[in-house]
């Protein structure tokens, strides 16, 4: 806890279903899908499907790290916190660094196609005006920031309202488009194969976008100290979250490459599923889908200032970040000092936008940029996993598939994607991306100066915490156990 505060986070707020739909709307199909596909078909063509197929396997290991590691240290930091205490608590730092970037940047690349949906629904002429959009999406951002400061229970009561007809309308959409007649293309399998990617290098820039798509699951691990049972919940929902997400991301992407011309993805931009709606159901079905895309886009909002806020409670609490950050409201029970000084930030950078361009280069920029910085945390977490479990992979088959292989798998296709892609990236995206990386270096080397404990941690051994969970079982623990089991 926080000690200028004297609180911690409200405990056992959102049970198991309350965290899936977390998992869920953290992923944002609609949003993922309306802004994403136009530049995912734009690096791999027909691949598409294939690339957000084949991005899912590793994905699935980088759940797992997250789940393993979960189970052994209840931390709203997550990444940060188990990466620095397995690995070294510089790149714990980074890695806490990296989701505070992304987050914060995609304050901008989520709001402004919040406020492009908005104008779109009273006139599609206003959609493409930079400055208004971005004048409405902030004000969305301003209206979740204070659901977010008003404590886990309303967040998710919202989040269920939300969430619940996003997912609605996206099923009656997919059911539609199987009954659609007309198509651009006719289905081939190819699509879910390899065969049309442009050598590694194509894959790797698919994949790189595809990463994007799944991005948000893990707020489930960020919201773990407000959760019941979460050594349990936050990675059994963020598992389901991404089974969930899978589906709908390959299924729409199919229904786009049947149904939809190059030409039109191209021309949709950042709102490919609004034209897709328009093709299945002219008149009504474009305007459908542009409230899914809104509410999935403001959804997902939510939970990205969750994540970036709860991070930076956790550094705030250990002092590699100043330690108001840590402070809880006495009402609320959030992290406010965090919430506000996110919000200040993100205001400064809406201005900032409107002088970059349309909100389609915002977006194809910013997804890149985002997506090295995701590549780059996800990574370290499947390495922390299995350095934490280290001791106990070959004690079975189970542990070493599930704590060692695929984890490493995952690490290892991150790193990847994040070297490969380099090549293909513009240059606004890297400079994006690695310098917002870069600057995190200043404030970790100077609380490293000042002697925050965080740079000297209790080593995370997953063999030891499980032993030491053993007392509890028959006996109340002392003193000593109570230190070793992480709390």
């Amino acid at each position: 806890m926080s000690s200028n505060s004297g609180r911690g986070l409200q405990p056992n707020v959102l049970g198991t279903f309350d965290t899936i739909v977390m998992a869920v709307a953290g992923s944002a199909p609609a949003y993922s899908l309306a802004a994403t596909t136009a530049v995912l078909v734009g690096a791999v063509g027909l691949a598409a499907p294939a690339a957000l197929l084949y991005c899912a396997i590793p994905m699935l290991g980088i759940v797992l790290a997250f789940s393993r590691l979960g189970r052994i240290d209840v931390n709203a930091g997550a990444s940060y916190s188990w990466v620095g205490r397995t690995l070294h608590p510089f790149l714990g730092f980074i890695s806490g660094w990296a989701l505070v970037v992304s987050a914060t940047i995609f304050m901008v690349a989520g709001s402004l196609p919040a406020g492009a949906m908005t104008l779109a629904l009273f006139d599609p002429g206003l959609a493409g005006n930079t400055a208004l959009a971005t004048a409405v999406g902030a004000c969305w951002f301003l209206v979740m920031l204070l659901v977010v400061l008003g404590g886990a229970r309303l967040t998710v009561r919202a989040q269920l309202l939300m969430s619940g007809v996003e997912i609605l309308l996206l099923l009656l959409f997919l059911l539609a488009a199987l009954l659609h007649k007309g198509s651009a293309i006719s289905f081939d399998w190819s699509w879910l194969g390899f065969s049309h990617f442009d050598g590694a290098s194509g894959f790797a820039s698919g994949a790189l976008i595809a990463a994007f798509y799944y991005w948000g699951w893990d707020v489930t691990s960020n919201l773990s100290e407000e959760t019941r049972n979460s050594r349990r919940t936050a990675g059994l929902a963020a598992l389901v979250g991404v089974g969930v997400v899978l589906l709908l991301f390959v299924a729409f992407t199919v229904a786009v490459n049947v149904i939809l011309t190059s030409e039109q993805i191209k021309a949709g931009s950042g709102n490919v599923l609004g034209v897709l709606g328009d093709e299945i159901w002219p008149g009504v079905g474009g305007k459908l889908l542009i409230i899914a895309v809104l509410l999935s886009t403001v959804a997902t909002l939510e939970t990205t200032l969750i994540q970036v806020t709860r991070s930076l409670f956790a550094m705030g609490r250990d002092r590699t970040m100043p330690a108001a950050l840590g402070s809880v409201h006495p009402r609320w029970n959030t992290p406010w000092v965090a919430i506000g000084v996110v919000g200040v930030v993100a205001l400064v950078m809406f201005v900032a936008a409107t002088a970059l361009g349309t909100v389609g280069d915002i977006l194809s920029d910013a997804v890149s940029a985002i997506s090295l910085q995701i590549a780059v945390y996800y990574g370290l977490a499947g390495l922390a996993a299995v350095a934490a479990y280290r001791r106990m992979l070959l004690t079975s088959v189970k542990n070493f598939l599930l704590g060692g292989a695929w984890p490493l798998l995952g690490s290892a296709f991150m790193f990847w994607i994040f070297f490969e892609s380099l090549g293909e990236l513009s240059t606004a995206s890297i400079a994006i991306g690695l310098g917002g990386l870069v600057v995190g270096v200043v404030p970790m080397l100077w609380y490293w100066r000042q002697g925050s404990t965080y740079y000297r941690p209790a080593k995370l051994d997953a063999a030891r915490s499980i032993e030491a969970e053993v007392p509890y079982a028959g006996a109340a623990p002392g003193p000593r156990d109570a230190m070793a089991t992480d709390f």
